[in-house]
């Protein structure tokens, strides 16, 4: 009796842990995530702020904990970024702005290959955002970048090299934020 009550304890403290949520400034953000079939847990999480103010909280959700940003951004294996809209101020234009200049640097000007893909990327988050709207960019081998928004899926842009050049936004030498980026690799 014993035994099977520890054992009952011990499934109910592993639910708790999957379930869990981790605080990344204002909001919450889950600990574990499922996406095509893989459990993916947070690497790490931070803000990203102007002028003192929170205008969304990331994610990064990988199988295997990392702080090598090239090798994530290079990596042909299922991750993903969480974005949780934390201010008005973010709306769709701005958001898509900072993603387009976001590709610009990460690719030191040559999205021409991308340019495509980025379109249907602005495409597919065509509904104006609000607070506590989450963005999600999930990659997964053999499929592409699949672009979520509050748990429904939009579209998926295919190619590694689009996913290189996404990921890199946040985690490449010249990044969003560099505070955000230490967050998500969790140094």
């Amino acid at each position: 009796m014993k035994h099977l009550l520890t054992l009952c304890i011990s499934f109910l403290l592993s639910q708790n842990f999957i379930n869990a949520q981790i605080p990344i400034g204002r909001t919450v953000m889950e600990y574990q995530i499922e996406r095509g079939g893989k459990q993916l847990t947070m690497n790490g999480g931070g803000t990203r702020s102007m002028l003192f103010i929170e205008l969304y909280s990331a994610g990064l959700y990988l199988q295997e904990k990392s702080s090598d940003p090239i090798a994530i951004s290079y990596e042909d294996a299922t991750m993903s970024i969480r974005i949780k809209i934390t201010s008005n101020l973010v709306s769709r234009k701005t958001m898509i702005n900072a993603i387009k200049d976001g590709f610009e640097k990460a690719t030191n000007g040559q999205t021409n290959d991308l340019m495509d893909r980025i379109e249907l990327m602005n495409k597919y988050y065509a509904k104006e955002f609000k607070k506590d709207d989450i963005l999600e960019l999930v990659y997964e081998k053999d499929k592409g970048t699949i672009c979520m928004l509050n748990e429904k899926e939009l579209g998926v842009i295919k190619g590694q090299d689009f996913k290189f050049a996404l990921y890199k936004i946040w985690l490449g030498e010249d990044p969003a934020s560099k505070s955000l980026k230490k967050g998500m690799l969790a140094i």
